[in-house]
C-alpha cells in the first residue's frame, strides 16, 4: 500500500477492515471479530463485533447479533443487541427480540419483534447489568 509521510504508517492501517460474507456462503456457528461486517450470505449462529454490521438484500442471519450499529436490508431472525443505532431499510425483515439505543425504520420494512429502546447506551457490547440478567434468564430457559 502507500505510506503516509507524516506518520510513517501504511494507508491501509487507517482504514477499518470490513469482513464480507458473500452471497451463496453459509456459515454455521459463532463469529467474533473486531471489524465491521457486510453479510450477503447466510449465518446460522451468533455474531459479536464492536463495530457495524450490514445485512444486504440477500443476507440472512438466524441467531444473535451483538454490535454497536446495524443496517438491515435483508432478513434477521433472533436476538439483536445494539449499543447504538438499528436502521431498517424498506426491504428489511426482522423477527425476534431487539434491544437498541436508537431505531430508524423506512416505510415498507417488516418489523415483527419485541423492542426495548434504552437511549444511546454507553455500555459495552456485553450490555448493561439489566441486559445481562435478561440474557441469563433466556439462556436458562
Amino acid at each position: 500500500m502507500f505510506s503516509d509521510k507524516k506518520t510513517g504508517r501504511m494507508a491501509s492501517d487507517s482504514i477499518s477492515q470490513q469482513n464480507t460474507i458473500a452471497k451463496g456462503t453459509v456459515i454455521t456457528g459463532d463469529v467474533i471479530s473486531e471489524g465491521d461486517f457486510r453479510i450477503e450470505g447466510s449465518i446460522q449462529g451468533n455474531i459479536k463485533t464492536p463495530g457495524k454490521v450490514i445485512i444486504g438484500k440477500t443476507g440472512v442471519i438466524n441467531g444473535t447479533l451483538k454490535s454497536a450499529n446495524a443496517d438491515i436490508e435483508g432478513k434477521f431472525m433472533g436476538k439483536l443487541f445494539l449499543s447504538d443505532t438499528l436502521s431498517l431499510k424498506s426491504s428489511a425483515y426482522v423477527e425476534g427480540e431487539v434491544i437498541v439505543g436508537k431505531l430508524a425504520v423506512e416505510p415498507g420494512a417488516t418489523f415483527n419483534a419485541t423492542c426495548s429502546m434504552k437511549g444511546a447506551l454507553k455500555e459495552s457490547i456485553n450490555g448493561t447489568p439489566e441486559q445481562q440478567k435478561v440474557l441469563q434468564n433466556q439462556q436458562a430457559k
